[in-house]
């Protein structure tokens, strides 16, 4: 298929570019971009991009598609859908399957169900531990072989500091992340929300800020001894981006991701929201909320990323000491992101960035660029047209969102991977 993008705003922040441009695509790849394209082919199909803002393709390094196994929540197909209304074309889809992806048999299914029924890239990343366990590691060498981009036991911490450290010798080996879900155990076992006066005065088991920064702090040291490369996770404490900005000042190869629910809501959204604002790690207060956007502004936090947890009604629709953690997010991180945008933390050049070109470059991708001879994942939205979230009109399997009912901007109208449309929206 041949594209002709016009006249669109186009933002490639690994390039610096920042102007109008049309955007040629031929093959699957992005062919040229020049200010003004000739008349039209015979063939060629025009996309009229005018007052439109044109990116590449969003990177989510952190999703859960919960296939195989947890096919009642969501599967790598409607994951795909969820993800391409979305704006997003790759997707790095987490371990925590049923089997676990721990193995090169695992990683391989995951891929060719991803090609027989995805539109996307789907990128696995394996296991860190065997069964997410904590207490052996995983077959690193051939889930890299087999397609891997990263190794993560996200969902569980790795208690075992010796583990850790042989997991981060093995980064430095093969060349892939350690993505750190940073959770003592030991202080967090029983909890269900942020502590402090919230907790108490529901009458909920909180759990302390300290909590992820001890092992925030942990992780930063042992990468330091091993230089491994460290990339913490859904980072939601003060704290936390004060010890990843201390990491990064000393030299250590360490990145950091937040989510959108870390920047827009705080654990005021449990008195409202129910178990649609219960997740790991909790919703945390406003000074923690105003750290995550000045640690995103300078650059502490060097992405974004959903953390896309799907979970079926039943999962959700209990006491809240008993309902699964998460929220989906796929179709709401770009209006919500945006909002960082309409609040001067962020440059719209800056906000794509955390959303393309740096966690590309954290997995070590190809991707997150509008390069000549790049491939073509394309993301063309309206920034300024705004809408109402409708979770009964989500493409995921799942309705587990606070945001039901928000008015958000920012819309996204086409989403093209390698080339191919995948997804457009309706006016």
């Amino acid at each position: 298929m041949r594209l002709l993008i016009k006249g669109g705003r186009v933002i490639d922040p690994a390039n610096g570019v920042d102007e109008i441009l049309d955007i040629f695509v031929r093959d699957g790849i992005i062919a040229d971009l020049k200010k003004v394209f000739g008349p039209v082919e015979q063939g060629i199909k025009a996309i009229d991009a005018t007052g439109k803002t044109v990116v590449p393709g969003f990177v989510d390094m952190h999703v859960h598609l919960r296939e195989p196994g947890y096919e009642e929540k969501e599967t790598i197909e409607t994951g795909c859908l969820a993800a391409a209304a979305g704006g997003i074309t790759t997707v790095a889809c987490m371990a925590n399957t049923l089997p676990v992806n721990d193995n090169a048999s695992v990683t391989r299914f995951i891929l060719e169900r991803a090609k027989a029924v995805g539109s996307l890239d789907v990128l696995p990343v394996g296991a860190v531990s065997k069964g997410l366990r904590g207490e052996e590691l995983a077959e690193c060498g051939p889930m890299k072989e087999a397609g891997v981009v990263a190794f993560c036991d996200d969902g569980n911490p790795i208690m075992d500091s010796g583990l850790m450290r042989r997991a981060l010798e093995c980064s430095r080996k093969w060349g892939l992340p350690i993505l750190s879900h940073c959770e003592d155990l030991g202080l967090t076992r029983g909890g269900v929300m942020n502590e402090g006066d919230l907790s108490r005065e529901l009458g909920l088991k909180g759990i302390p800020h300290a909590a992820e920064e001890v092992m925030v702090v942990r992780d930063i040291m042992l990468a330091n001894l091993t230089k491994g490369k460290l990339h913490i996770c859904h980072v939601s404490t003060a704290g936390s981006v004060e010890l990843i900005r201390r990491g990064k000042a000393a030299g250590v190869q360490v990145t950091a991701e937040t989510a959108p629910h870390y920047f827009t809501l705080t654990e005021e959204a449990v008195r409202e929201y129910g178990t649609n604002a219960k997740m790991s790690p909790p919703l945390r207060t406003v000074l923690d909320q105003k750290a995550i956007k000045e640690g995103l502004r300078d650059g502490t936090i060097d992405a974004i990323a959903t953390d896309h947890a799907p979970h079926e009604a039943a999962s959700k629709d209990v006491d809240f000491s008993r309902a699964s953690n998460g929220i989906v997010g796929l179709e709401t991180a770009l209006p919500l992101t945006l909002g960082l945008v309409d609040e001067g933390v962020l440059s719209m050049e800056a906000a794509i960035a955390k959303f393309s070109i740096n966690p590309s470059k954290i997995l070590g991708l190809n991707k997150g660029t509008l390069s000549k001879g790049s491939s073509a994942d394309i993301t063309i939205f309206d920034s300024n047209r705004g809408f109402v979230v409708e979770k009964a009109k989500f493409r995921s399997k799942a309705r587990n969102t606070p945001f039901d009912g928000w008015k958000l901007k920012g819309v996204v109208e086409l989403t093209i991977a390698g080339g191919r449309i995948v997804y457009q929206g309706k006016d």
